[in-house]
């Protein structure tokens, strides 16, 4: 039952519970591996892991009468602060598995949103978070409320040491989701124009399960001083940089949140606003550890997720990241065989960082155009404006100007036109280049 992990002074210690089914031969820090990584994010020490195998959760306890007091049991032997389970409780489990096993209960849900408010740095960030805990308190305030009487501070509830109101007046807690709500969708609004204000810009995001290196991939290729730990939901907030690709082309790269299986819903609502990035994107890099022994089921979290902020029709290039962690390419067979166009990287050493280029140079020329272009010497300010914002394939002077090969998309190329620029046939000189 114990992970064997030595404990950090001053962090609450955890046992972990949850249910996996019949069949399966992990032992119990196995199976819940994860949740201990949420649990060390959270700062709280995981002491103790214990799974039941059963079909479904016990509508009324989740684990059983008998798991409970076995649960009690360990508990007190171990002097254990919390027990956190790896799944939601409904009000009526919750409320039963505090009062048989006698201490604070966190559902995975709670633990996720006490991680991300640690982690909200932003006023946006923090509302979004505050706006997620209260949508999952409200039908869960007697329990909340008695969390708040054993503890200093609350976990996943703003709230101070000492309360002991019990009946909670749910009108003011429905006002301030409405308020927030309100903020949010100032925001929400706020950003899409930003983003719809910059059209002539190639924009990418980075999505992906959390911890697969998205923060770190930025970082490779915009040099953007995103924070990366090997922790999970290391960064809350959205931040755009420019990508200036080989030949001087700039695009737009975004780092979102990360995804996780359950991801409490309140918080997928709540963080609209934060993935407005990867909704308007013309490109998805879905980035995957491919390290994990989970990947193939991060990867259909990801896809979920996609799917639930109706962001499945946007194309992507799937990038298999950390293969540096991996010590035999060859176990990556399997994921290979599934996704033959993956691509193979480390955002770490920069392994696989051309290809990735590559590929999207190419994504590029199959909706822009390839054209030529004549800068007459009068206008030769639009080179740069050119080269940051097309691929350019070629570029030769002549008496007339400077002739551009590039490829281009139509905002940019008509702004270009509309400001001195001449269209000219390929493999020839402007029709009006002797004018």
């Amino acid at each position: 039952m114990n992970t064997g992990r030595a404990t950090q002074a001053g962090r609450p210690q955890a046992i972990l519970f949850g249910i996996a089914p019949h069949g399966d031969q992990r032992t119990a820090p196995e199976a819940l591996r994860e949740l201990a990584l949420l649990a060390d994010t959270g700062s709280f020490d995981v002491i103790g892991c214990m799974i039941q195998h059963r079909r479904t959760p016990d509508p009324q306890s989740f684990v059983g009468g008998g798991k409970l007091a076995e649960i009690k049991e360990v508990v007190e032997q171990a002097k254990a602060s919390l027990i956190i389970c790896n799944d939601s409780l409904s009000p009526t489990q919750g409320r039963n598995v505090e009062r048989a096993v006698g201490c604070i209960v966190l559902d995975r849900s709670e633990l996720i949103l006490h991680i991300f408010e640690m982690h909200a740095r932003t006023p946006q960030a923090r509302l979004q978070v505050e706006l997620a805990q209260l949508q999952y308190q409200l039908p869960r305030l007697k329990r909340m409320w008695t969390h708040l009487e054993r503890q200093r501070g609350g976990i996943g509830m703003r709230g101070g040491a000492g309360e002991k109101q019990i009946d909670v007046d749910r009108s003011d807690l429905r006002t301030r989701i409405s308020n927030i709500t309100r903020k949010l969708e100032t925001v929400e609004s706020r950003k899409t124009r930003e983003i719809q204000q910059r059209p002539e810009r190639f924009t990418v995001a980075i999505v992906g399960y959390t911890n697969a290196g998205k923060s770190t991939l930025m970082n490779r290729l915009t040099d953007a001083g995103v924070l990366t730990e090997d922790r999970l939901f290391s960064t809350l907030d959205t931040r755009t940089k420019p990508w200036r690709l080989h030949g001087g082309r700039v695009v737009l790269v975004s780092d979102t949140v990360g995804f996780i299986d359950n991801l409490p819903h309140q918080l997928v609502a709540s963080f609209h606003a934060t993935l407005e990035e990867a909704l308007h994107a013309d490109l998805l890099f879905v980035i995957c550890d491919a390290s994990s022994p989970a990947c193939l089921a991060e990867l259909a979290t990801v896809e979920r997720v996609l799917t639930q902020l109706e962001a499945e029709g946007i194309p992507r290039l799937l990038v298999l990241n950390k293969t540096d962690a991996v010590q035999d390419l060859g176990e990556l067979a399997p994921l290979r065989a599934r996704y033959p166009e993956a691509i193979l990287a480390s955002a770490k050493t920069g392994a696989g960082m051309p290809e990735l280029e590559d590929r999207l140079q190419k994504h590029l020329a199959s909706f822009e155009q390839h054209v030529q272009i004549l800068v007459p010497h009068v206008a030769g300010r639009l080179l740069s404006d050119l080269r940051s914002n097309a691929t350019v394939v070629s570029e030769f002077y002549t008496e007339d100007g400077c002739l551009v090969e590039c490829v281009v998309n139509a905002f940019v190329l008509g702004r270009l036109l509309a400001r001195g620029a001449i269209m000219a046939p390929h493999g020839g000189p402007p029709a009006n280049a002797a004018d």
